[in-house]
């Protein structure tokens, strides 16, 4: 696949949060959360500082905490030249993973009060990519407004993440609990990789209509260089294989590799195959 257009930096607020997207790499995001016309901010999975110091510096911001998913450097590499120019900020991450920098260690279920947000945080065990992976929840506000969902690399743009710790069952498990929050979620995973997984979900899935038709708004996103993250979540769970193992139509894809149909082997199965795509 050719290399297409880089998706800049881009800010923007949306029901009472001030939001961001930073590139970092080459595809992985960096996202800011804060309060609307507020001058602090909360930073997500801060693979590297350099990106993140220039966005915080051109808006005349300050970083309150930082948001670690899990271990992998292109998440976690930019912590502590972070800490040296924020000394004392709270830096929340998964107690069972070693993450130099990590204050607050956590294990899921937890709602917390974090500086700069101005409403609580829920945290969500999804176990799977890695052993002790995290996603953050905030809750929706009055009315119709959307929570956010703050994912790293256990849910794609119609993908989820590769199995380095965990098993097919944990995996598993953890989607479906993420598949589970209101319809309206938006999804901030942490990778660009929507279009990369779109070929794999449209072998699998060659009939479903909202997925072609998702596949068309896609390609037009990234040859103009635009994201497609983030992403409503009854959008993922019409269109994303891996949220529908209990489908039929999924489980007819994998039937020489899963049989009996059950959820978890039809997920494993998907995700051996997606791993040889």
């Amino acid at each position: 696949m050719p290399d297409l257009p880089g998706t800049p930096s881009a800010t923007w607020t949306q029901d009472g949060f001030a939001l961001g997207r930073i590139p970092a790499f080459r595809d992985n995001y960096i996202w800011l959360i804060g309060q609307a016309g507020g001058s602090r901010t909360v930073a997500v999975d801060p693979g590297e500082a350099e990106p993140l110091e220039r966005l915080l510096d051109a808006r005349g911001l300050s970083l309150a905490a930082i948001l670690l998913t899990h271990h992998h450097a292109d998440h976690v590499g930019g912590v502590a030249r972070l800490l040296e120019r924020f000394p004392g900020i709270p830096v929340f991450g998964p107690a069972l993973e070693s993450i130099t920098g990590v204050t607050r260690p956590l294990a899921g279920d937890e709602t917390l009060d974090v500086p700069g947000l101005p409403v609580p945080l829920r945290v969500l065990a999804v176990p799977g990519h890695t052993r002790g992976h995290l996603a953050y929840y905030l809750e929706p506000g009055p009315g119709a407004a959307p929570g956010l969902l703050f994912c790293g690399d256990t849910l794609f743009g119609l993908g989820c993440g590769r199995l380095f710790e965990g098993s097919p069952g944990q995996m598993h498990a953890s989607l479906v609990s993420l598949a589970a929050l209101p319809e309206n979620t938006l999804v901030f995973c942490a990778h660009e990789y929507t279009l990369l997984n779109l070929p794999f979900a449209e072998a699998v899935d060659p009939y479903n209509a909202v997925l072609a038709q998702r596949g068309e708004e896609i390609r037009r996103l990234r040859a103009r260089g635009e994201a497609t993250v983030p992403m409503p979540l009854a959008l993922e769970r019409a269109t994303n294989p891996f949220l529908r193992c209990a489908e039929p139509a999924l489980a007819a894809a994998v039937a020489d590799m899963a049989p009996d149909g059950d959820p978890v082997a039809v997920f494993a199965a998907l995700r051996e195959w997606r791993n040889r795509w």
